[in-house]
């Protein structure tokens, strides 16, 4: 689907009129990357996944940074017409969460921050620049999204992950738009949210994977004590993939936050 501008595409289940899930994908991801959970809440809720801009059917922006994707993030809530949507953004889709947060402290009923970081790496720069070349140097070395997506993946997840989910994994990552994936990659430099870490006013769960290395569940955990009652999850086995290594486990965690909102209503 697109929203009436055409600017942005999603996937969508459940009744228009049930309390809204916003859904964001991470850097190698897609709105399809989601199914699963679309599937299982969309019968309690208006279950959403976006395609970020420049992913799937959304249009790229014009000069990308987390800024930018923040304001992009409202401006599809508001073609929507969604009001206090929960937010689960896994990866670079938590940190546009966080940002978003800044914009607008008031307009979420709930957010889940999933394998995300509020900083990308060390303040000296060079782990951010070590990380991006580990990670553009093969493009820049003639591979393609395609070619390099199994590798992309396997480095990415834990323990015995689920083969279906690990098909889609592969399937979203080699379909990412080079110049989405660089783009992605170079504004994830400088982010650092950490000093609004306590400003965050709604209810929050962060979710972790024990086996994650690019948000360690130590760091996650840690983030967790800043922001003001927030809940922390840890999934054993799990490295940064959780909706699709194990499904049945992302969603149980999910689902029990929802409930718990549910009751604080």
């Amino acid at each position: 689907m697109l929203t009436t501008d055409g600017r942005f595409a999603y996937e969508a289940a459940g009744d228009p009129g049930a309390i809204p899930l916003i859904f964001l994908h991470g850097i190698g991801g897609a709105a399809r990357a989601w199914r699963r959970q679309l599937a299982t809440f969309g019968d309690r809720f208006r279950a959403i996944a976006w395609d970020m801009p420049g992913y799937g059917g959304s249009a790229p922006l014009a000069s990308v940074s987390i800024d930018a994707l923040a304001e992009a993030l409202q401006q599809f809530i508001a073609q929507l017409g969604v009001s206090r949507p929960v937010l689960i953004g896994h990866s670079i889709g938590g940190m546009i969460v966080q940002k978003w947060l800044v914009q607008f402290p008031k307009l979420a009923r709930a957010v889940v921050l999933a394998q995300t970081s509020p900083a990308f790496g060390k303040a000296d720069g060079d782990w951010q620049k070590s990380f991006i070349a580990a990670r553009l140097g093969p493009l820049d070395r003639g591979e393609t999204m395609r070619s390099l997506a199994p590798s992309l993946v396997k480095e990415l997840v834990g323990d015995d992950p689920d083969p279906n989910g690990m098909e889609i994994a592969r399937e979203c990552m080699g379909s990412v738009p080079e110049a989405s994936y660089r783009a992605m990659m170079l504004a994830l430099i400088g982010f650092d949210q950490r000093s609004t870490l306590g400003t965050i006013s709604v209810p929050t769960l962060l979710l972790s994977g024990l086996k994650d290395n690019n948000a360690p569940a130590a760091m996650m955990a840690k983030t967790a004590t800043f922001i003001p009652g927030a809940e922390y999850v840890e999934l054993p086995c799990v490295g940064h993939l959780a909706n699709l290594e194990r499904p049945e486990a992302f969603d149980e965690a999910l689902g029990r936050f929802l409930n718990s909102l549910a009751t604080k209503a």
